[in-house]
């Protein structure tokens, strides 16, 4: 194996070198250095006279200096591998021109970057291993009311003092500043008592014996186990079993003689001792433990009023009558008739839907007329005494109104006649949450706070049916083609399913996570929606309490409220997050491309209504306003300003005629728009 001749520095091996080359011995010629050995002397010159920055730890500067790394003794290195043998045992190194990457080393004193850096690498930490034994004190130390330092603390000493200053009032100065002080200084809270008790613990302090005998003497006798009081002894009873209690275990007389002999002093040498047990249970003197009773100014307000005196019950029972909360039971219902005569000259009552409006058929097709946008206020209903939670008008003719208040009652109004209030339902002891007239009009269902739900006839006011299951109904709302089946949404989850024939229950869904608040039939009235404070939609068949699709997204917000479009096909919903979305009522999925907002509705369950051609889109809002929506475009197409001092909570647009619309809010008004 042949070796390759590298070039070296000394006269000897040069000597040896050619006298081995040639046959004979060979002269020596003159030593010259060669280009590439000045260019190397050189090179060592600089490193020497090349100061050391600290700044430039990988030398890059010096390499930018130098215009690169291999320029010209890449080439020569590349001349040298070739004319070398191809069995050359040196490795070949390639040279790389540095200067290129020196723009992608950045250090943390650097200013500028020279090339367009990602945020991924902006990012990165500083190159460097990380310190196991930092545990980010001196970040934890920066609080806002000062600095924090870490001391060891005994949590018994601590609970010792923090018990001392509870009972004592007083505490050891945790400043380390107070140590080396004065004893004023080295306690905090009452330095009174910490000067009387030189400053001892709790634990520590114990009772003389004065205040031990002091104790003992104001506890009453434990008595002895297996015996009881005799009620004679205590009474102090006569004859000859008063006379042995006296005897054997009454007070004894003691007389003394004073100093001259008159003056006698009878004293009581100590009391009766008690004999029935009662151990740890034995009472302090001093203590008055006693049945409360009525003060005797409750005795003159009572004998004034008249009448005996009331214990807590009757007095709570009489109160709550007088203040008209009073739970009121089936059979206690009442309603009152406002109108002159309940039946016209031809026998009908106000169920009639009449035929002499001038320019309405209340009998036709709703829908068939085209909608517009109300502008202007034309009727104010007036006879609630605080908020209207819940209207609906009469089915299909739209020709009365039946409202349900915060205030406990029920009123039906007339529309078209006289526009009065003609009857008045009183059955509830708390706020009526829901109402629904049945596919007829002739009943209807009311959901109280009181937890009752109760049937009412529209005709007579006569409540037929009371239903409680012990929960709070939020909803309520009979099934179209089975006036005798209703659903309610309850406060437990539940959505409970009642026969009004038999009054129970025959069926319950309790898949939902929060409480129901709205209850639709969709798809001819065999399956029905319903949301929930859990965030989420669920799709039911009718009877059967598994449902067939959930709808849930991270991005839903509560629905209180539902609307159905006219033709069947599309849900509205009133979302918590200020806007209406619209979901499909065939495949029960949100329409992304149909987004109603420009209202404030956070934390009310303003409803959303169709006008009857679906044309528009309408909801209240919590500001008292009313924004109309074209259900096509999605713009804003109108809005009715300040229509009422609060929020809208319900609407309904009456469904034969063009631009009238029926609003009710927590201010007690019921207004009519046109």
């Amino acid at each position: 194996m042949a070796l390759v001749d590298y070039g070296s520095d000394s006269d000897a091996e040069q000597q040896q070198r050619y006298s081995v080359a040639g046959a004979g011995p060979a002269r020596l010629p003159p030593v010259d250095p060669t280009p590439t050995d000045r260019d190397n002397n050189d090179n060592d010159d600089d490193d020497d006279e090349a100061e050391y920055n600290p700044q430039d730890a990988f030398g890059l500067a010096r390499i930018e200096k130098e215009g690169g790394v291999g320029t010209d003794k890449a080439g020569k290195g590349t001349a040298a591998a070739a004319a070398a043998p191809s069995g050359s045992s040196a490795p070949q190194v390639i040279a790389a021109n540095l200067a290129s990457n020196n723009s992608l080393v950045t250090r943390p004193s650097d200013n500028v970057i020279y090339y367009n850096a990602s945020y991924a690498d902006l990012t990165r930490p500083v190159q460097g291993p990380a310190n196991p034994w930092d545990d980010g004190k001196l970040e934890k130390q920066n609080a806002l009311t000062g600095h924090v330092e870490q001391q060891h603390f005994s949590d018994l000493s601590f609970k010792e003092q923090q018990r001392s200053f509870q009972v004592l009032g007083y505490a050891a100065n945790p400043s380390i500043a107070a140590q080396g002080s004065g004893a004023a200084n080295q306690f905090v809270g009452n330095l009174q008592a910490a000067q009387q008790n030189a400053g001892t613990l709790v634990s520590d302090l114990k009772p003389t014996r004065a205040q031990t005998r002091e104790m003992r003497r104001k506890r009453k006798a434990k008595g002895k186990l297996g015996e009881f009081d005799d009620p004679d002894d205590e009474e102090g009873g006569e004859g000859e079993g008063g006379a042995a209690a006296d005897g054997e275990d009454g007070a004894d007389d003691v007389v003394e003689e004073g100093a001259d002999g008159e003056v006698r002093q009878v004293k009581r040498k100590k009391d009766k001792p008690q004999r029935e047990y009662l151990g740890p249970w034995a009472g302090w003197e001093g203590e008055s433990l006693a049945v409360v009773v009525p003060t005797e100014e409750e005795y003159e307000e009572q004998e004034l009023a008249g009448g005996p005196l009331l214990n807590k019950q009757e007095r709570r029972k009489k109160l709550l009558e007088e203040a008209g909360k009073r739970d009121i039971g089936f059979g206690e219902e009442k309603s009152v008739f406002h109108g002159k005569e309940e039946r016209d000259y031809l026998g009908r009552t106000y169920l009639h839907v009449p035929t002499d409006v001038d320019g309405v058929n209340l009998r036709g097709e709703p829908g068939s007329l085209e909608s517009f946008v109300p502008k202007k206020c034309i009727h104010t209903w007036t006879g609630h005494t605080k908020g209207v939670s819940r209207i609906q008008l009469f089915p299909k003719s739209g020709h009365l109104i039946l409202s349900a208040s915060l205030d406990t009652r029920i009123k039906l109004w007339d529309v078209y006649n006289e526009g009065k209030c003609l009857r008045t339902f009183m059955g509830h002891s708390k706020s009526v949450h829901d109402i629904n007239f049945d596919p007829s009009g002739a009943d209807f269902l009311s959901a109280a706070f009181d937890r009752q739900m109760k049937l009412w006839d529209t005709e007579t006011g006569q409540c037929k049916q009371a239903f409680s299951n012990g929960k709070i109904p939020y909803c309520i709302r009979f099934h179209p083609d089975q006036p005798t089946t209703f659903l309610a949404g309850m406060s437990d989850k539940k959505i409970v399913q009642y026969d009004t024939r038999s009054g129970e229950i025959t069926q319950e869904y309790d898949q939902h996570l929060g409480p129901v608040n709205t209850i639709t039939f969709v798809d001819e009235n065999r399956r029905f929606i319903t949301t929930s404070d859990d965030k989420t939609m669920r799709v039911w068949d009718f009877d059967i309490p598994v449902p067939i699709k959930l709808i849930a997204d991270p991005s839903m917000h509560s629905m209180p409220a539902v609307g159905l479009h006219p033709n069947g096909k599309w849900l509205a919903a009133t979302s918590l997050d200020n806007q209406v979305v619209i979901f499909g009522s065939d495949t029960f999925k949100q329409n992304r491309k149909k987004r109603f907002a420009g209202h404030t509705i956070a934390g009310y369950a303003c409803e959303p209504h169709f006008s009857p051609d679906g044309r528009f889109l309408s909801s209240g809002d919590g500001q008292g306003n009313m924004v109309f929506w074209d259900f096509k475009s999605g713009r804003i197409s109108g809005r009715l300003n300040r229509a009422h001092k609060q929020v809208i909570v319900s609407h309904e647009w009456l469904p034969h005629e063009h631009s009238k619309l029926v609003t009710s809010s927590w201010d007690g008004l019921i207004k009519l728009w046109t």
